[in-house]
């Protein structure tokens, strides 16, 4: 099996890095399983973003969310990495995404 490198777009490592511990580390192992073709636990679809964009949604010390888009052969994009503190994913996070998702050729 073919492990797809992981590509962290613009600040997304660096936002991601600043995750608690328990919650990066959550994250690493649903990122390891998307390079490994296979779903995170908790996601959903983010067409509002692009073509084959995800939401990995992490709930532990607070709501911490990853968008991302696997479609690619070559590796997994993660577009953007952010505390979310409302219920609804802000519009601002939302276009962040978009305009990184634009930045891989979406």
């Amino acid at each position: 099996m073919k492990i797809k490198p992981l590509k962290f777009i613009a600040s997304s490592l660096d936002d991601l890095r600043n995750f608690p511990d328990e919650a990066r580390r959550a994250v690493g192992f649903e990122l390891y399983a998307i390079q490994s073709g296979l779903e995170p636990s908790d996601w959903k679809p983010m067409q509002i973003v692009g073509a084959g964009v995800k939401e990995i949604r992490i709930r532990i010390l607070g709501e911490w969310r990853i968008i991302y888009v696997a479609k690619h052969r070559e590796a997994v994009y993660v577009l953007h990495a952010f505390q979310k503190k409302t219920r609804k994913t802000s519009r601002q996070d939302i276009d962040l995404a978009r305009q990184r998702y634009k930045q891989i050729g979406g």
